[in-house]
């Protein structure tokens, strides 16, 4: 929905306002060029290797039309449905069902898929779940989150400098009614990065939404999405990811919370609560005039 677009965009600009806010405060209108620079640098840098280093970090193995081809040729299929170029397919060995997709832009994209879940789901739910995948893809989410990634840590990276300055004189400089005071200073050290990392988890989860809504259309059936997510999550919340609970940076990838002890829909999640998810998903099936069970479907092959 546009003001899904529309919301992710106040939320950049928000990111942007503090980072150039608190790389003024550092060293003026020099940090604040600094800080322009930094992010630019850090950006193109995540943006061009993420995909690389996450498949990397998750032991992710990439699969063709010999070593998988019930999957690859469903991916195939979605990517014709979604106007999108094949991407390539990976599947991590992982006993939490979940799934990511990763890539700077279309051309370059990857989805991945773990062992649980497609042992876990039907071929309608797999769809389901890979269709979402490739509608961050399509709406270039890679791009936004690692742009709001790199750019919230630029934030912390300058509040650091500022603690660090304040423990090694350069504090003093802003005791006698400086710009801030050492105050206002402690308050930036303290409510930049927390702020920043509010803003970074709310811009996800309205991709999460936005994703389901695009991903639905994809595959044409909403329920077989809402039904995944169902049994994801049931088993996500009980089965330990080792590398994501390692790396939780990337949690934000996964169509789940790869994460233990995840929350609700709050303010610290980098996903929406899965039952709002799925109110939305059956709201748009009951618009689309879909309605039945889901999961009836004979399992998959992989199964």
């Amino acid at each position: 929905m546009t003001s899904n677009y529309i919301k992710t965009g106040v939320l950049l600009a928000a990111l942007t306002a503090i980072l150039v806010s608190l790389g003024a405060l550092v060293g003026g209108e020099t940090g604040l060029v600094i800080a322009f620079i930094m992010a630019l640098g850090m950006n193109a840098f995540s943006l061009w290797n993420s995909d690389k280093i996450v498949l990397r970090m998750h032991g992710a193995e990439e699969v063709d039309e010999r070593t998988a081809p019930e999957l690859y040729a469903l991916v195939r299929e979605l990517a014709a449905k979604a106007g999108l170029p094949m991407p390539r397919v990976y599947i991590m060995h992982s006993e939490q069902p979940n799934a990511f997709a990763t890539g700077r832009s279309p051309a370059h994209a990857a989805v991945c898929a773990s062992t649980a879940l497609l042992d876990m789901l039907d071929r309608e739910e797999v769809a389901g779940v890979m269709a979402h995948e490739l509608a961050h893809i399509k709406n270039r989410d890679t791009l936004i989150m690692t742009v709001a990634a790199t750019v919230a840590g630029a934030i912390t990276m300058f509040a650091n400098m500022m603690q660090f300055g304040m423990l090694f004189g350069g504090g003093d400089r802003r005791e006698g009614g400086g710009a801030l005071g050492i105050i206002g200073a402690l308050a930036a050290i303290i409510l930049a990065p927390l702020a920043a990392a509010l803003v970074q988890m709310a811009i996800s989860r309205s991709r999460e939404y936005e994703a389901d809504r695009i991903g639905a259309l994809i595959c044409g059936e909403p329920l077989w999405l809402a039904s995944a997510l169902r049994k994801i999550d049931h088993y996500a919340r009980r089965i330990i990811n080792p590398t994501a609970e390692e790396s939780p940076a990337t949690a934000h990838l996964f169509i789940i919370n790869p994460l233990s002890g995840q929350g609700m829909d709050n303010l610290f999640s980098t996903h929406p609560n899965t039952e709002n998810r799925i109110a939305e998903l059956e709201k748009l099936a009951a618009s689309m005039g879909r309605t039945g069970a889901v999961g009836s479907s004979p399992r998959g092959p992989w199964g």
